[in-house]
C-alpha cells in the first residue's frame, strides 16, 4: 500500500482538512494539490457563493415567519460542504438532491425564485432538472437515493450501448445528497448495495450536521457515517464540511476516481446545522447553547474569508461588491414571492392520474367538506 492509499483510509476516521479553524492553511499529502492551482477568480467565486446563500436563506426564513411561505428548510452553516462539492464536479453530472442544498441549487443557475416556488406552492417544482442536471428537491426522505441509482444505471447502460444523446459525455458522475438522518432508511441501503453491485458511478454525499431533525448523532449511528462504505464494498472519506476547500479536493479526488471506473465512493462532511431543521422546528428543546456557540467558532464562511484575506486574495470591495449582490437577492425575492400565485387545488387532485381515480376523488370530495367548514364558522371569534 502507498503512503497515499495510507492517507485516505486514514481520512475514513479523521476528517479531511485544508484550512485550520483560525483560518491558517493545512498542508495534506493527498488532498492540497486539488486547490494548490485554483485561480483567484475560482477562490473568490467560492467566497461569493457561500456569502449569496447565506443571504437568501435568511431572507427565505424571514418570509415563512411572515407567512408568506408555508415552510422553510434553513441551511446556514452548511455553505461550504455544499459549495466545496458543487464546485468539484462538472456540469454535466447530474445532481439528486434533499431539501436542503439551495447552495448547490443556486450555483448551478437555479434562480432563488425557482426554488421558491415548491416552497410557496405556487408550482409542483420551479425548474427544469434536464437544463440544470439538478433534480428537483426531494421531499420524502432518502427517495433520491434510490433515484440516483437508477439514473447512474441508464448512465451506465447508455455508455455500454453508444446511446449517450447529445451534451452527454461517458464519465458523468451521479451525486446522491443525503442527511445523516436519512443513512438509517432503508432506502439507502437499497441504493449502496445496488450501486456497489453494478459499480455505479454514484458519489453518496453525506452532509452530517450531527441531528436528524431531534435525534443526535450518537444515538443514530456508533460509528463515522463514512465507514458504511466499507460494508457495501466501496470507499468512504470523511471531511470536514466547514472547509470549502478541503469540501473542494475531496470531491474532486472522489469523482475523478468514479469517472476512471471505480464504482460508487462515499463522503461525509461533518458540519453543523445552525439554525432549526425546518421552520416547525424548534431546536432549543434538544441542543444546548453551549453546543451552538461551539459550532459558531467554526463559521465556514468567516474561516474562509479569514484564509483569504491574509493571502491579499479578498478586498473590501469585493466584500462590499457580493453584499450588495446578495442584498439585492434578498429584495428580488421579496417581490417574487409576494408576486407568486398558488397552486389551485382542483389542479392538484386533477393531474394525479392521467384517468379519473376513484381514492383521488374521495380525497379532493374530503378536502371540500373541510374547507366548507371553516365558511361556516366566519362569524365565530377564537
Amino acid at each position: 500500500m502507498s503512503a497515499a492509499q495510507s492517507e485516505v483510509q486514514l481520512a475514513s476516521s479523521v476528517p479531511v482538512q485544508l484550512l485550520g479553524v483560525d483560518g491558517a492553511l493545512v498542508g495534506h499529502p493527498v488532498f492540497s494539490r486539488y486547490v494548490a492551482d485554483l485561480s483567484d477568480e475560482v477562490l473568490l467565486g467560492l467566497y461569493r457563493h457561500m456569502v449569496v446563500e447565506r443571504r437568501f436563506d435568511v431572507e427565505a426564513t424571514s418570509l415563512q415567519r411572515q407567512g408568506e411561505l408555508a415552510l422553510w428548510v434553513p441551511a446556514s452553516g452548511q455553505e461550504a460542504a455544499q459549495v466545496g462539492t458543487i464546485a468539484a464536479l462538472e456540469s454535466t453530472d447530474r445532481v439528486f438532491p434533499t431539501y436542503r442544498e439551495h447552495a448547490m441549487a443556486l450555483y448551478r443557475g437555479i434562480s432563488a425564485e425557482q426554488l421558491m416556488a415548491t416552497f410557496r406552492a405556487a408550482k409542483h417544482t420551479g425548474w427544469d432538472p434536464g437544463k440544470f442536471n439538478f433534480n428537483w428537491y426531494s421531499i420524502v426522505l432518502a427517495s433520491q437515493a434510490l433515484h440516483a441509482a437508477g439514473w447512474a444505471m441508464g448512465i451506465k447502460q447508455d455508455v455500454s450501448t453508444g446511446a449517450l444523446g447529445e451534451g452527454r459525455t461517458a464519465d458523468e458522475v451521479v451525486l446522491a445528497c443525503l442527511g445523516d438522518g436519512a443513512t438509517s432508511q432503508g432506502d439507502v441501503h437499497e441504493s449502496m448495495v445496488f450501486a456497489s453491485s453494478y459499480q455505479l458511478p454514484v458519489l453518496y454525499f453525506i452532509q452530517n450536521n450531527h441531528w436528524a431533525i431531534s435525534v443526535p448523532l450518537k444515538t443514530q449511528s456508533r460509528a463515522p457515517l463514512a465507514h458504511r462504505a466499507a460494508g457495501y464494498g466501496f470507499e468512504g472519506i470523511r471531511v470536514d464540511g466547514n472547509d470549502v476547500l478541503a469540501s473542494y479536493a475531496v470531491a474532486k479526488h472522489m469523482a475523478a476516481q468514479i469517472r476512471a471506473g471505480s464504482g460508487p465512493k462515499l463522503v461525509e462532511a461533518v458540519t453543523y446545522r445552525m439554525g432549526a431543521h425546518t421552520t416547525a422546528d424548534d431546536p432549543t428543546k434538544y441542543r444546548t447553547d453551549e453546543e451552538v456557540e461551539s459550532w459558531k467558532r467554526r463559521d465556514p464562511v468567516a474561516r474562509y474569508r479569514k484564509w483569504l484575506e491574509a493571502e491579499g486574495i479578498l478586498d473590501q470591495q469585493f466584500v462590499d461588491q457580493v453584499d450588495a449582490e446578495a442584498a439585492q437577492l434578498a429584495a428580488d425575492l421579496r417581490t417574487a414571492v409576494h408576486e407568486m400565485e398558488p397552486v389551485d387545488l382542483e389542479r392538484v387532485f386533477d393531474t394525479v392520474y392521467a384517468e379519473p381515480h376513484r381514492q383521488v376523488q374521495v380525497e379532493k370530495a374530503w378536502l371540500k367538506d373541510y374547507e366548507a367548514g371553516f365558511a361556516e364558522d366566519q362569524g365565530v371569534e377564537f
